[in-house]
């Protein structure tokens, strides 16, 4: 079988490459193992290096990389450059600080010595998404790697030379052979990659079904996962918010990444009070941002990744409309060979439709209004998901306080969703389980280890 990849702006094969047999993904797998052996003794301050050299080759690389990201699925320049700072830096923090996240706890018993160890699992599968196709896989790989682990890549079909990038790039940081591992298959060859032997851990970013598949299968084998899914996070606007940077950064938010992005913000709950004068500045702030060619200065929104991804978007938002919402902006598809679709705003949003109840992928916003404070944060967490959420007002306790009641693995108060990795990354609910980043984050795939000397 082989994979190939579509360039999604102008809807073109770019190239087509070759599934690896079964054989020889197995045989991979015994080869991450066998570095792993090694690797899992080898001294944080040896480490290190070698991770902080696979930062300096993503900075090297930066044109070449940011340019495969917008062939393969459309992310504009720009957004291609940052994606890859952002991992550069999450090379040079674990680099940094593996050592001290990762030193023994003491804990004082009527022992002579008691503490507790985190060591490697062993070889960590990693399941992930086409939507930051570099950063998420970075994210899993310098933890797991400084923390002494091993890894393995499935990546999404439509990112093959973006996976093969990543494998490459470990390489030429002097990182040992084998010890990452990219294995182009195909979704029906992942369940026989989690119930081999020498696979110790799980981690998928994804969809929710996506997440509740590799959650089914892992579990059947007793391995242990960490799963960052879907989200519909919702940004919550109260009558004191200073509108213009309230409307901005909303806009912003929802339109990064083309709207694909799991903590791009998607439903705006706005108070009764100034609910028209932030959703015209809304629109208008929404109606400013540039569609087109992701290669060209000054896009702000790319295609979207795939034709059926697309189609998939626009059905939930003629449904939408059909239940009953108000079209203010776009939502319709425009003539062009690529997948583009334009930003879109929905009013009158209410319980029952999809642009309240489910995730849309791509640059639609929902706009629902709240009588008060309480209203906007039951509305809030009136949902399945619980990855993350904001809240404007110029009021800072006051918006720490609604923070607190949002249901999420991360809330913000006057500023976008994003992660950090100096901060824990993760969801509640059907947003998944587990975290990433941050000193949570390196501690998810080690076995944390009681020792007692007597």
């Amino acid at each position: 079988m082989a994979i190939t990849s579509v360039n999604p702006a102008t809807g073109k094969p770019i190239r087509t490459y070759q599934e690896m047999t079964t054989e020889v993904a197995a045989a991979a797998i015994v080869q991450a193992h066998s570095a792993w052996q090694e690797w899992r003794s080898t001294p944080f301050r040896q480490r290190a290096p070698l991770v902080k050299k696979a930062a300096a080759v993503l900075r090297q690389r930066k044109g070449d990389l940011s340019t495969l990201m917008a062939d393969e699925m459309g992310k504009p320049l720009a957004q291609g450059v940052a994606e890859v700072e952002k991992c550069a830096w999450v090379c040079e923090y674990y680099a940094d600080f593996a050592e001290s996240h990762l030193a023994p706890d003491v804990v004082k018993t009527e022992n002579a010595k008691s503490y507790v160890a985190f060591e490697p699992l062993g070889v960590v599968l990693a399941i992930m998404p086409w939507n930051f196709p570099l950063w998420q896989v970075f994210r899993f790989a310098a933890p797991a790697l400084m923390a002494g682990n091993a890894g393995l890549l499935k990546h999404a079909s439509n990112v093959p030379g973006c996976a093969l990038a990543i494998e490459q790039m470990f390489k030429d940081a002097g990182v040992p052979s084998g010890l990452f591992r990219t294995l182009l298959i195909s979704s029906r060859d992942v369940k026989a990659v989690i119930e081999h032997p020498l696979v110790r851990a799980v981690t998928l970013t994804g969809s929710t079904p996506a997440g509740k598949a590799v959650a089914s299968q892992a579990g059947g084998v007793l391995k242990k996962t960490v799963l960052e899914l879907g989200g519909s996070d919702p940004y919550i606007v109260l009558e004191d918010a200073d509108l213009e940077s309230a409307a901005t950064t909303c806009v912003n938010s929802r339109l990064i990444n083309a709207g694909q992005s799991c903590i791009a913000a998607k439903r705006f709950i706005v108070v009764q009070p100034i609910l028209d004068a932030f959703t015209k500045r809304f629109v208008e702030v929404m109606k400013s941002k540039r569609m087109g060619d992701p290669m060209a200065e000054g896009t702000d929104v790319g295609p979207q990744a795939r034709h059926d991804l697309r189609d998939a978007l626009h059905h939930q938002v003629v449904a939408s409309i059909e239940g009953g919402a108000t079209l203010l902006l776009g939502g319709e598809i425009p003539e062009s060979d690529g997948a583009y679709y334009p930003p879109t705003v929905l009013t009158n949003v209410k319980p029952g439709m999809p642009a309240y109840e489910e995730e849309l992928f791509g640059p639609v916003a929902s706009i629902i209004a709240a009588r008060d404070e309480d209203d906007a944060i039951r509305i809030a967490n009136d949902s399945v998901f619980g990855l993350g959420g904001a809240v404007f007002t110029k009021d800072q306790a006051r918006g720490e306080r609604v923070a607190r009641r949002m249901e999420a693995g991360s809330t913000f108060v006057n500023s976008l969703v994003a992660s950090d990795p100096r901060l824990p990354f993760g969801g509640i609910k059907e947003s998944g389980y587990g975290r990433e980043l941050g000193p949570y984050g390196i501690r998810e795939f080690v076995n944390i280890k009681t020792i007692v000397v007597k």
